[in-house]
């Protein structure tokens, strides 16, 4: 298996983290941006990860990937079998894919140290050649990333101290439960896992500064990092992915307050969602509108 990707990128770092406990082999290359034509016929867009089975199949986009994967693996799944703590899985992965995007892209490219770092790496990985001197070629990175990924996705002064929160808001809540388990629903990775691994990994703690508040207010989510990277299916095969539901339910409070209070709305999850979580079709005798996902870019 190809994945075509970067070592410091959002979500090839959530793929990285699921292939190495399913121990399903693969190797990391950079994203063939000159090749855009074929990567766009093949998934439709030039967004990594980008997975190449070689054997004619290719894959894009992390969520509907590991749940591809995952047809391989019926006996030891990372969604939970019962329905209530399956949907909270499937919301804590969506808060980390798609809402703590900002603060992971604040973080990278507001602050000085941070976006020398990643923009010399990024300039290694390019696999076009650009005829530009390197020094150039960082510069055009390091203001394309500044005016996509944070001015035009409203950081601003006013709103930085509420972006900057949200990753705050994320460490409290995971330490709080991880005080009581190795994993966030149990005793091996779930989706929940996996979802978090996307902002907590390659930005939160790799990133000079959001690294030394992991590193110095959260250890338990620093030190779950590197157990989320050395986890191994096999290892864990006889270990709960979740424990009771009257135990699973309770941990889930410091959750439903930072996401409800983040990206869902002031008031906690909408009626929709309560009711899917419980198993209801209908609310008021009106059918239940599908929830949509956000979209957001892939580096």
């Amino acid at each position: 298996m190809r994945v075509y990707g970067s070592r410091v990128s959002y979500y090839t770092g959530k793929l990285e983290a699921y292939l190495r406990y399913r121990d399903i082999p693969y190797s990391l290359h950079g994203m063939p941006y000159d090749k855009a034509k074929m990567l766009k016929e093949k998934v439709g867009s030039v967004q990594m990860p980008i997975v190449d089975r070689e054997d004619g199949r290719w894959m894009s986009d992390t969520t509907p990937i590991l749940f591809e994967l995952e047809k391989d693996y019926p006996d030891t799944p990372i969604l939970p079998a019962d329905p209530v703590v399956g949907f909270i899985a499937r919301l804590i992965e969506d808060y980390g894919d798609e809402w703590l995007w900002r603060s992971a892209m604040h973080y990278r490219w507001s602050f000085p140290y941070g976006r020398e770092l990643i923009s010399n790496i990024l300039v290694d990985e390019i696999s076009t050649p650009v005829p530009f001197p390197r020094f150039v070629i960082r510069r055009m990175i390091r203001r394309r990333q500044i005016k996509f990924f944070t001015t035009r996705d409203g950081v601003n002064a006013k709103t930085r101290a509420h972006v900057e929160q949200g990753y705050l808001n994320a460490l409290n809540a995971m330490s709080r439960v991880l005080e009581h388990r190795p994993f966030l629903l149990g005793e091996r990775p779930s989706l929940a896992d996996f979802g978090m691994m996307a902002p907590m990994f390659r930005h939160f703690s790799q990133d000079p500064e959001p690294e030394e508040i992991m590193r110095i207010e959260a250890p338990l989510v620093y030190e779950w990092v590197a157990r989320m990277w050395r986890a191994n299916a096999p290892s864990l095969i006889n270990q709960l992915c979740t424990v009771n539901r009257v135990n699973q339910l309770s941990m889930v409070t410091p959750w439903t307050k930072t996401i409800g209070r983040y990206c869902v709305s002031p008031s906690g999850p909408t009626p929709a969602m309560s009711a899917k979580a419980l198993g209801q079709s209908r609310i008021n005798d009106k059918p239940i509108q599908p929830i949509k996902r956000s979209l957001s870019a892939c580096l």
